[in-house]
């Protein structure tokens, strides 16, 4: 299945971020990359409500995108680790200042404050 994208005739530069980081799982796996390397399961461990499948597909797409670095280990059982690139961590004051936002803007709700370290 391809990546699912927003026409874009206007060269929109949000409209090319959505097509980029938008989507139920992207900005959740940047932020749990924040504060470090991440194998595959530990990801899947995180995010139990995502598919293999599926994380599988966002990694790549994020991979392809260039916000996050895919390190293979020569090992046997192979190991593979997830980190952000320097793009992946500049959207981190973005996610950041989204979660800021819906915090104080949906109050009734009571959230805990997201808490992104490396900022």
């Amino acid at each position: 299945m391809g990546r699912k994208v927003i026409d874009n005739p206007n060269l929109c530069s949000l409209v090319h971020a959505m097509n980029i980081i938008g989507g139920k799982w992207k900005p959740i796996l940047i932020y749990l990359l924040a504060n470090g390397s991440l194998r595959f399961g530990k990801l899947l461990l995180f995010t139990p409500t995502i598919s293999k499948k599926v994380l599988t597909q966002q990694l790549k797409e994020l991979e392809e995108d260039g916000l996050i670095i895919r390190k293979k280990y020569a090992e046997i059982p192979p190991r593979v680790e997830y980190s952000l690139s320097e793009k992946g961590k500049a959207l981190l004051p973005v996610l950041k200042a989204l979660s800021d936002w819906t915090f104080e803007a949906y109050d009734e709700v009571g959230f805990e404050q997201c808490k992104i370290i490396t900022l």
